[in-house]
């Protein structure tokens, strides 16, 4: 179809243009570098608590973070997605469960714009921005679906949804539902609703090798009363609104990217103090020694790498985003797959460099005190969220035969 036959008027809207310029994204990153540091100090002690992170939560509202996307007309920063990938990446490398936590807000967050009517877009953004919501979700699409059926004041939702990252410390949760009955009957409706909403209960069971502080505990739903009011708009198959799914992956790859970078800059540490060399090493020193040299420049040249394909597409995926209505099913395929190719590499090269760390920091560094694991458990952790190998699929055949694999909450 021409551009001359498209009337803009009533294609879906996003409230994102443009690119992110030097100024904005140095911003950020110093922004995401300070709350980094302070996650930091004390990210293994409360991995090992394994409490609700309502703490790190006030860290990220009072840092400016969670606004970083709301357009700046609703009271937010006015920022791209650029910037705030490139903020869960930094932060991934010091606390991957509130790096996940944050990405997971972004996507959520960013539901206002895939979803509902530009009509009213504006007051949930502001709405947002005013009280410094943090997004949770209750969608995982391999649960059964969760009953909305209709009545007569809206809907009543009942069901169980496991793995609802933020719900336990979200302001609020958005929830998707096919609906049962009414004039919406079939539709699949995205909605919110606040934490403390009544029949909403926060099963607090989310207990894991890693992302442990991800408050991704499962939400039951005991006939909660859900208003037209608490309704985002219904998810359809637009180009434009399933774009969201590629926008999570991409945050999913910065976050992996993010705990590799941790894991070598963690790595670099222990190995620059580590005293004498091998008895059986020439060098004065094992970060002297050409054979732990050659393993983490490896490691690190495989990092850099997976870093500049992200930095590639984080900024493709503001163009994307701000074609609107206007981008076609073969442009959200196209960037779909590129995003998987990232995907693959920056879950693959996650793995090793967290695995393979120990080659150069030795036996000492296993020690549970020196927390090391973490960066291991947190990407292993969250890499099985939906399989590396269906990804790997879908890069071959687009490759092979140009097709792209059906649409999902995972693709």
């Amino acid at each position: 179809m021409s551009t001359t036959a498209i009337d803009t008027d009533t294609l879906p809207r996003t409230p994102w243009n443009g690119h992110a310029d030097e100024r904005e994204l140095e911003h950020w990153a110093s922004v995401a570098r300070t709350v980094a540091q302070a996650l930091a100090v004390d990210a293994l002690a409360r991995d090992a608590a394994n409490q609700d992170p309502f703490s790190e939560v006030g860290l990220l509202r009072d840092s400016g973070l969670l606004n970083l996307l709301v357009p700046a007309e609703s009271g937010g920063a006015g920022g791209h997605w650029e910037s705030a990938f490139a903020a869960v990446r930094i932060i991934a490398a010091a606390d991957g469960s509130i790096a996940q936590l944050l990405a997971y807000h972004y996507a959520n967050q960013s539901s206002i714009a895939f979803y509902a009517d530009p009509a009213t877009q504006g007051d949930w953004f502001a709405r947002s921005a005013a009280a410094g919501w943090l997004w949770g979700d209750s969608v995982n699409p391999v649960d059964p679906d969760l009953s909305l059926t209709a009545v007569d004041e809206g809907y009543r939702l009942n069901g169980l949804k496991r793995f609802s990252t933020g719900s336990s410390v979200g302001d609020v949760i958005v929830v998707n539902a096919a609906v049962s009955g009414g004039t919406n009957d079939g539709k699949v409706l995205a909605f919110v609703l606040e934490r403390t909403r009544e029949g909403l209960e926060l099963l607090g069971d989310w207990d894991h090798l890693g992302q442990r502080l991800s408050a991704s505990g499962s939400v039951r739903y005991h006939d909660v009363l859900v208003t037209s009011e608490d309704v985002l708009g219904e998810i359809t198959p637009d180009p434009i609104v399933t774009l969201l799914t590629p926008g999570l992956q991409l945050a999913f790859g910065n976050f992996y990217l993010g705990i590799a970078e941790g894991a070598l800059a963690a790595g670099r540490k222990i190995l620059l103090e580590r005293k004498n060399s091998w008895f059986l090493s020439a060098a004065g020193s094992y970060a002297q020694d050409p054979i732990f040299q050659r393993t983490i420049g490896e490691l690190k040249a495989r990092t850099a790498a997976v870093g500049a394909l992200a930095e590639k597409l984080n900024r493709r995926f503001d163009t994307e985003v701000g074609r609107a209505g206007a981008l076609d099913a073969a442009q959200r395929g196209d960037v779909a797959v590129a995003i998987a190719e990232l995907k693959v590499v920056a879950t693959e090269v996650a793995l090793e460099v967290a695995n393979r760390i120990y080659e150069v920091t030795g036996a000492s560094s296993t020690g549970n005190d020196v927390g090391l694991d973490l960066f291991w458990r947190n990407v292993r952790t969250h890499s099985l969220h939906d399989p590396v190998d269906y990804k790997k699929i879908e890069v071959g055949q687009y490759f092979l035969h140009g097709t792209n694999a059906p649409l999902s909450l995972y693709t």
